[in-house]
Parts: C-alpha cells; structure tokens; sequence
C-alpha cells in the first residue's frame, strides 16, 4: 500500500475522532457527578473542581470520596453554599454508603431517585429550603442507618413505608412541616434511637408500639398537637423524652402532664393512624383497624344496617381518593413542567441561618468502624481487648456525631484553627458550654488494623496529666470517613506565639514564667515516658513549640501525645520531614530509624533553648554563647535583662545536655524533673 493510502486513512481517521470523540463520561459515576453538579450548583460557583476531565477518584473532586473498587461511595458537600436542587441524577451512585448536603440552601422536592441507592447509610438533607413530601421509596433503603430531613419546609405525612428501614438507628424530622398522624410502623424499628419529629403539625396518638422500641433512647415530639394518653413505658427514657408543647397529651407519671380523663383514656382502644388526609380522612387503612370500638346499643343494634353503612362509606372513600389521585396526577405535572422551566432562577433570599459554614476539610475515606450514636460501634461492642471495666470507660468518652457537628457549626471555616495533610482542627462549643478543639482525622490516615486501632484509643483514652491536653472524647464516622478526637481548648495559643516576637507587635513571656513552662513540658514528657501500661516507654514522636499549648494561667500542656498509635506508618513518617525541618528530631534517626524516650528528650533541649532566646530558630552562634555563658547573646532581648543568671546557667547547660548528639550523654527526663525540683531559684 502506497505511502499516499496511508496518510488518506490517517486523515479520515483523524477526522473519525474529531467528530466522534471518544465519550470521557462513559464512566457512569463521572456522568451522573456532572449532572448532579448542574443541579447542585447551577451557577457553577462552588464545585469549580468538579470537570468532565477530572477522575473522581483522583483527589480532585472536591467532596467526593471512593471506595477501594474506585467506586464514588461518599459525597460531603455540607455547608457550602449549594443554592440549586437534588437531581434525580443521584440515583446514578449506586455504590454510595454517605450523602452529606447539609447546611445548604437546596430547595425543590427530594427526588424518589435517591431510593435507588440501596448501599446508603447516612443520609443528610437537613438544614435546607427543601419542600414537597418525604418520598415513600426512601422505605426500600434497607442499608439506611441515619436518616436526617429536619429543618426543611417538607409537607404530607410522614410515610409508613419508613418503618420498613430495619437498620435506622435516627430519624430526624423536626422543624418541618409535617402533619398528620405518627405511623405504628416506626415500631417495627428496632435499631432505632433516637427519633426526633418536634416542631411540626402531627396530630393522634403517640404509638404504643414506640414505647416497646429495645433501643430507643431519645424521642422528641414536642410543640406539635398530639392528644391522648402517653403510654407509660416512656417513662424509661427519661429526660430522654421531651413532649412539652401538645396540648392534648395527658398521662401519670409525667411532670407537667394532667391526669388523662375517661373519654381520653377511649383514645387507647382506638387505631392508631398512619396519616391523615384533608379532613381528617385516614390516608392509608390504619394497621389496628379491625379493633372493636366501643359503642352504644343504637348504633351497634343492626349489623346489617352497620355492613350497609360500611359499604356506602368505602364507596365514598374510594370515589374521594379517585377524584385525589386525578388531582396530584395533574399537580405534579404541572410541578415538574414548572420545575424545568424554572430551573434557571434564583431562589429567594430568605435563608436559614448557616453559621456562613464553608470550606471544609475532607479527604476520601476508608470505613473501619462507625461510633457515630450510642450502641453503634459493633467492634468495640464484640471486642474481646478490654474487660468490662474498661469498655465501661470507652462509653464514657464516646460523642455522636451530632454533638460534633453542633459544636463546630457544621465543621464552620470561622472556627478553623488549623491543618495538616492528615487532619484539620477545629473550635467548638459543645452544649454544656465547655470550649473544646476538635481533631477530624481522615479513616485512609488511621491504622486498617482493627485491633491496633482500638489500642490506640485505648491509651489515648487513659492519659491524664496536668500538662497534657485532655481528651474529652471521640466520635468516628464510617460513613462520613473521619474519626474525631474531642480536646480541651486551650486559649491562649501555642508557643510559637511567645517566639520571634518584635517590639510592640506580640506578648513577652517573663522570665518566671519560661521557667514555670520549662518545668510543665518536662513534667508532660516524664508521665507519657513512665506511662505503666504501655512498655516500653509511650514516646510522643513530635514535639515542638506547636505542641506546647499555653492555658489562661500560662501552663504548658502537650497536645498529640499518644496520637501516632492511631495513625498509618506513612503519616508518621510525613510528619518527621516536618520535624526535620525544624530542628526537633533527634539526629540518630537517621541511622537507627527508632524513637526512644531520649529523642523526644532531643527535642525537649531544643524547646529549652527556644524559650530562652525567644527564637524559633536556634544557630550554632547562639549554642556556643550558651556554653561560655554569654547571656546577651542568646538570652531573649526582650526581657531586657530582667532574669536570673544562676537560673539562666543552669538552664543553659540543661539545653546543652538534652540536645547533645549522643543520646547516651542525654538525662532521662525524670532526673531532668528532679534537677528542677531541687533548683531553688525554679521553684
């Protein structure tokens, strides 16, 4: 074949790709992500990352997370400020375990599509502008555990299919507006604890079946119009049930509840309805219905005449609900033709407050286990590591996932205080009022191990020192892909604040108080290297000025001790570059690859001599005044020659010590303790 030929069948070739391009949205997750963006975002403001040239598994899809198949199983797009709909094009997903748009501004109905995805476990649609009804297909969501709709303006009944959800473990539907009866069916639920559906018009019965619920622990109905007579089993949750704000509700037992009269106890013989229509009509036929009610001998007298009744009123019935279903049947046409047409416009201004949440955090997630709500961490349930006692103080440090997202305002970018390549921390305010900083750590930078992992919490769990930052608590989510450790917060900064401070531009720490801060962080490292119940020695691994957290007092406390049992070996070591680079890690690393307790005493000297030069940045110049005792030269200036030279000495030559390169001419930090114990100008 001539070379003519050739370059003829290169051209149409060429040509055959330009006009039919190869189809880069052949991969259904990348198709229905695009279209998914179009609805979420419809003036492409948010999800810019978001293009048909991007892998969704590659890091560059903000939000979006996969599993280890390279199939898009978790979208976090909360708080960030998504002002279009939910597009059918999410039932797309098929293999999507976690939906968090939350604290966004999305109206429209909820698409029926979403039941499509039969491997979700959480849910979250709260905190939107969104209407119409609950979809009754969300009941075929067998995998569903957490189900989050509250603070919509979403209308009808609440569906009974819900109570065909047999892993939902909450139900959050508060702040809507709901009406209607609560279905029985939610008694058939049985995983379920917490079920919130305050702030709505729900009206009926409180189910006696909810009573009976094995897992209940949380049920909120109030400010609705419920009436009737609690059922007394619901004296069990305690401060756990909240039913202020109905009217009708009456019972004995309950404070602030009178006494139900005759004709209100008649309410416990009747059905208990699923929903209710216009005019009270009873939407669906009540699972009870063929309980006999009472009556008296006019009206019960004639059972023919009653079969008579019966069948003139299911004829009515069944002539109402016809005329109905032609109604919706038209509405609902004319709401979707009106929702393409009206796709393009803005939604108005009124918002729910949204704490301006944006900008958080996330990285993709590899489940491991999930302690997101009370009873939900199956491994630690079955783990045969602990012993009762100690499970027993698991409990006791466990927060839901609510109370975290609560106290950071939805993982809010105001209360940001910081991240690193594995983690972000943020501010929060929990509902106690007690300030703490939460940890969010992504699953890929924790350890696969299950049981390591847990032996890891475990320590963690148990440190308590004075100058150690204390740990409230964790949460961790398998399908939002993050575990999140609950700290104190510590206000007044960290050291580095104290460093490198120029005139008038920062706080000068005075001398008394560098000492007193010098005695606390050795005192911190000295409880983690003679901590009893690990051996050998609990090392921190990376201590820097950014570690030491200075309280309202000016105490130090170490923060991140113990926090390397968690993670992978590659966090661990990304860290040390860090460390590295500022002069922390002890110089035998590089040829033994080992931490002991004498390179976290390395690092220790090098913080000693931080705080006596106020400098972030220690030179050979200002290590060699350090051994002749020349104080003006690398005693801070700041403190303008207000200190003492005994104490500055001995300092010195501690600073020295620690830092030497040999870690066997280094001192162990509890003779370090002691040597300033028994300086008497320290004290």
């Amino acid at each position: 074949m001539s070379c003519s030929v050739h370059l003829l069948l290169l051209t149409f070739s060429l040509l055959a790709l330009l006009l039919n391009p190869p189809c880069v949205c052949g991969n259904d997750d990348l198709r229905a992500l695009l279209d998914l963006k179009s609805s979420l975002d419809p003036e492409g403001h948010f999800l810019t990352s978001w293009t048909m040239d991007c892998n969704p598994c590659g890091g560059c899809f903000e939000g979006v997370a996969c599993n280890e198949k390279g199939q898009v199983a978790n979208v976090s797009l909360q708080g960030k400020g998504l002002s279009g709909r939910l597009s059918p094009a999410i039932g797309g997903l098929k293999h999507l375990t976690g939906l968090y748009l939350h604290y966004n501004s999305l109206y429209g109905d909820i698409p029926m599509e979403v039941a499509n995805l039969t491997d979700l476990t959480d849910l979250y649609l709260n905190v939107n502008h969104l209407s119409g009804e609950i979809p009754p297909e969300i009941g075929k969501m067998e995998n569903l555990q957490v189900l989050q709709l509250c603070y919509n303006q979403l209308t009808g009944s609440i569906p009974t299919q819900l109570g065909d959800l047999k892993e939902l473990s909450v139900l959050a539907l508060q702040s809507n507006q709901l009406d209607g009866a609560i279905p029985a069916s939610l008694g058939d639920l049985e995983m379920l604890m917490r079920l919130d559906l305050s702030s709505n018009s729900l009206f009926g019965s409180i189910p006696t079946k909810l009573a009976d619920l094995p897992s209940l622990k949380v049920l909120d109905v109030h400010n609705n119009t419920l009436s009737g007579n609690i059922p007394p089993a619901l004296k069990r949750l305690g401060d756990g049930f909240v039913y202020e704000q109905n009217m009708g509700l009456c019972g004995v037992g309950f404070s602030s509840l009178k006494a139900c009269t005759a004709s209100e106890h008649v309410n416990l013989t009747r059905p208990e309805p699923y929903g209710a229509g216009v005019g009270g009509l009873s939407r669906d036929i009540p699972e009870t219905a063929n309980v006999k009610l009472p009556c008296n001998t006019t009206q019960c007298q004639n059972p023919s005449k009653s079969k008579q009744a019966t069948s003139i009123t299911v004829g009515v019935v069944l002539a109402t609900v016809g005329v109905s279903a032609i109604g919706i049947l038209t509405f609902t046409m004319y709401r979707r033709r009106k929702q393409r047409l009206g796709s393009a416009f803005d939604i108005s201004e009124g918002r729910l407050c949204m704490d301006q949440a944006k900008g958080i955090y996330r990285k993709n997630g590899s489940p491991l286990v999930s302690l997101e709500y009370s009873n939900g961490w199956d491994p630690l349930a079955d783990s045969k590591n602990f012993n009762g006692d100690r499970q027993d103080v698991f409990q006791s440090f466990r927060f839901n996932l609510e109370e975290v997202e609560s106290a950071t305002q939805y993982f809010s970018e105001m209360n940001l205080l910081g991240k690193s390549n594995f983690s972000a921390t943020y501010k929060g305010v929990l509902r106690d009022g007690s300030v703490v900083a939460v940890k969010s750590i992504s699953k890929t930078s924790c350890k696969s191990d299950e049981a390591e992992f847990l032996k890891g919490l475990n320590i963690l769990t148990s440190l308590r020192n004075e100058n150690l930052v204390r740990l409230r608590g964790f949460c961790c989510s398998r399908g939002r892909g993050e575990c999140f450790l609950v700290y104190d917060y510590v206000s007044n900064g960290n050291l580095t604040r104290y460093l490198d401070v120029k005139d008038g531009n920062g706080e000068v720490l005075d001398w008394s108080t560098r000492v007193s801060i010098v005695k606390g962080i050795a005192k911190g490292i000295a409880y983690l290297h003679a901590y009893k119940a690990n051996k050998p020695a609990l090392v921190h691994q990376n201590i820097s000025a950014e570690k030491v957290h200075i309280d309202q007092r000016y105490n130090p406390l170490l923060s991140d001790s113990g926090l390397y049992k968690l993670l992978t070996n590659d966090i661990v070591f990304s860290a040390l570059k860090g460390s590295a680079a500022k002069g922390y890690l002890a110089p035998e690393y590089t040829t033994t690859g080992r931490f002991t307790e004498k390179s976290d005493v390395y690092a220790f000297g090098v913080l000693l001599f931080q705080i006596l030069t106020g400098k972030l940045k220690i030179t050979s110049a200002m290590r060699l005044a350090a051994e002749s005792f020349r104080f003006p030269e690398f005693i801070d200036p700041n403190l303008h020659g207000r200190f003492f030279e005994y104490e500055a000495a001995k300092l010195a030559r501690m600073a020295l010590l620690c830092s030497h390169e040999s870690p066997f001419e280094r001192p162990g930090m509890e003779a370090i303790v002691q040597e300033l114990g028994n300086c008497s100008g320290c004290l």
